[in-house]
């Protein structure tokens, strides 16, 4: 099911379409769950700890390495996560187990990430209409390429731009910026699909004054104020079945009724 809050914005095709990637393309949770169980459950066996400790020292080590990262991609790093956790442990940094926790957190977190439905098929039909698409993505280019390439998308995107490209995390305009000089659309009638209303929403129509639909799904919340989308989705089929209504004419007074496809 697709809410439409702001109809007059989808009268027309885009001229390029922008993605998030993390809880939009999959569902982020379950795949992080996975991975945390899987190094906890190392950690705790070999450096015989108890799981209280070890959650208390990863969450003081992130806490840490984020307040002095900020919003730049190596904020989200679990290499330094880890490597700030065996210190606080007492256990010094312990390069070689970090950069082992590191590989079992990715390792088990992909194998847990499972891609929407209709996801391909959407990029598909967007290809094939000749509208230009990028992922503009949070996080470091290795493990968001890694993740890219996982999905089987890397011949799907025509872009990507990580926050380690840009230098920001979203929703500085900075990423915005660069993903749009690459993909050089025709016109100004841009999209942006993500899940985080203010990263993703705010961030889009701040900068790019893009149309923004909001990927809705377990423990999204969706934009309200400021951060309200002008469309909610739950399946990528919505978005599919949207284009062919435009393509079919169904102009903006048409999808205004009833506020819900």
């Amino acid at each position: 099911m697709i809410s439409i809050h702001d109809a007059q914005r989808f009268g027309t095709f885009p001229d390029a379409v922008l993605f998030d990637t993390d809880n939009t393309l999959y569902s982020y949770a379950e795949a992080h769950e996975a991975g945390m169980e899987a190094v906890r459950a190392k950690a705790t066996r070999t450096f015989a700890i108890d799981v209280g400790t070890f959650d208390r020292a990863f969450d003081s080590a992130r806490h840490q390495v984020k307040g002095r990262l900020k919003h730049t991609a190596a904020s989200h790093s679990r290499l330094l996560y880890f490597q700030r956790m065996l210190e606080i442990i007492g256990l010094g940094s312990q390069v070689l187990m970090a950069l082992d926790l590191e590989q079992t957190y990715w390792r088990t977190f992909l194998s847990n990430a499972i891609l929407f439905d209709g996801v391909k098929e959407l990029l598909d039909d967007l290809r094939l209409r000749g509208i230009p698409t990028a992922v503009i993505t949070d996080l470091t280019a290795q493990i968001q390429f890694r993740k890219i390439v996982y999905f089987g998308l890397d011949h799907y995107f025509d872009y990507i731009v990580t926050s380690e490209e840009s230098g920001y995390d979203k929703p500085h305009e900075a990423p915005f910026r660069i993903a749009v000089e690459k993909m050089q659309p025709k016109g100004v009638n841009l999209w942006m699909i993500g899940d985080n209303p203010e990263t993703d929403v705010r961030g889009a129509r701040k900068c790019l004054n893009a149309t923004t639909l909001q990927k809705v799904h377990k423990g999204v919340v969706v934009g309200a104020g400021e951060d309200r989308p002008d469309a909610t989705f739950a399946d990528f089929a919505d978005l599919i079945r949207l284009l062919e209504r435009i393509e079919r004419g169904g102009g903006p007074e048409k999808l205004a009724v009833g506020a819900r496809q």
